[in-house]
């Protein structure tokens, strides 16, 4: 439709108009958030120092979460790390093996979650392990684009605990000039609008309960793609 045709459409006083004026608003809305959500991104790692909590949490997605989530449990920054998503088979060893670290050093003190396949699975997997352990506080290890929405999911499962953002900046995601690169900003928008729907949720639901103890806490898991860990952590 020519240019024209559509200002004539959004001025007409016809029955289309507030309908036009209404889509209008909401995209303006939509864009003026996303790129409020891009910017907010930190871009730079988070620092290992600030207060120790009593649990790590990694997300599984990418190898330099785990390797962050080992770092700060040698640098005794938590009793505990969780490690949410993992596919049923793999052991701590061998992601520890994957992760340069010695086996006896930070065995003993490693979790792995088999059940969640998605951000709120990971979220109601990790409220129940916390539960079972007694545990008030957790410093979350997942990327930086991930943050905002994990977020949501862990103080709807874990409304009561203290959470503390570890973020961890991707070395292929290019938030600076995001919009210039193509995979970056497909990331970028499907993530944010992720984010919207879980915020949504958590607004119109309020708090989640965790399934009971062998219920799978998300949706069935895919066949892996590899050995280490579920690549939909994030869906």
């Amino acid at each position: 439709m020519p240019s024209s045709g559509r200002f004539r459409l959004l001025t007409s006083r016809g029955p289309l108009r507030p309908l036009l004026l209404g889509l209008a608003l909401l995209t303006l809305g939509w864009l003026a958030g996303l790129a409020a959500f891009a910017s907010r991104l930190d871009r730079a790692p988070a620092a290992p120092e600030g207060r120790r909590t009593q649990a790590i949490v990694v997300l599984t997605g990418g190898s330099e979460r785990l390797a962050v989530g080992f770092d700060l449990l040698a640098a005794d920054k938590a009793d505990k790390l969780f490690i949410s998503g993992v596919y049923r088979g793999v052991d701590v060893r061998e992601l520890l093996r994957m992760g340069r670290q010695v086996p006896a050093e930070l065995e003993c003190c490693i979790v792995l979650g088999h059940d969640a396949a998605d951000t709120e699975g990971n979220a109601l997997e990790t409220a129940r392990w916390m539960r079972t352990e007694g545990f008030t506080s957790l410093r979350l290890v997942t990327a930086n684009y991930h943050m905002p929405r994990s977020l949501v999911e862990f103080r709807r499962a874990l409304p009561e605990a203290e959470i503390v953002a570890h973020p961890v900046a991707p070395p292929n995601v290019r938030l600076d000039h995001w919009y210039f690169w193509p995979g970056t900003a497909e990331l970028i928008v499907s993530e944010y609008t992720k984010f919207l729907l879980a915020s949504l949720r958590a607004i119109l639901l309020g708090p989640r309960e965790s399934p009971p103890e062998g219920e799978a806490p998300g949706p069935a898991e895919t066949p892996p793609p590899g050995p280490m860990a579920a690549p939909s952590a994030e869906g």
